[in-house]
């Protein structure tokens, strides 16, 4: 059992070795890019699907609410904490379009849309970086791997170049903390 534990956490070490090595200068792009959505007065919406909304919740709790520092509230909003509005537009509509359907709705230019798939093939997601791109929302992806769909409509792509989904989500909140911090910085 050991064993099997040390390989998981050098696993992790791995992939966050390569996170280093690799995205520093994107981190510090998107923290600017986020920074300029709300200093002009824009939201950031937040989709993935299963762990990685969860990470769409917190940082949306991290940007209305605080992070380390007591700041102005942050408009962010993470698109499926609406369980009848998803439920109604999955039902009336698709379940590919339930993040879609909310950025038609309520994107503007000058808006964000920050989008996870570690896979970067989730058909939600793709719909819903294709509408925002269709509205002039900048799109911010995360994802595990390399040179997928949603990397491909990102404006700027976090790419954790991992096939274990586990591991590119451990690189994603590491991300989302630092642009948070830096965020905070920013603000204070």
């Amino acid at each position: 059992m050991k064993n099997k534990i040390l390989s998981i956490i050098e696993e992790h070490e791995q992939t966050v070795r390569f996170f280093k090595e690799n995205g520093i200068e994107t981190v510090s792009q998107i923290s600017e890019m986020v920074r300029k959505t709300f200093d002009q007065g824009g939201r950031i919406y937040l989709c993935g699907n299963g762990g990685s909304m969860a990470d769409c919740q917190h940082i949306a709790g991290e940007f209305v609410g605080k992070y380390r520092k007591v700041r102005q509230p942050l408009p962010a909003i993470a698109l499926s904490t609406d369980a009848a509005l998803t439920t109604c537009i999955a039902n009336d509509f698709s379940y590919e379009g339930i993040f879609s359907r909310q950025i038609e709705a309520l994107g503007n230019p000058g808006d964000m849309l920050w989008a996870f798939s570690t896979s970067g093939t989730s058909p939600n997601v793709l719909m819903a970086a294709d509408a925002a791109k269709g509205l002039g929302l900048t799109v911010v992806g995360f994802t595990g791997k390399k040179d997928s769909p949603l990397e491909a409509l990102s404006d700027i792509c976090i790419c954790a170049n991992c096939d274990k989904t586990n591991h590119s989500q451990e690189v994603h909140e590491l991300a989302y903390h630092i642009i948070c911090e830096m965020i905070d910085e920013h603000y204070n």
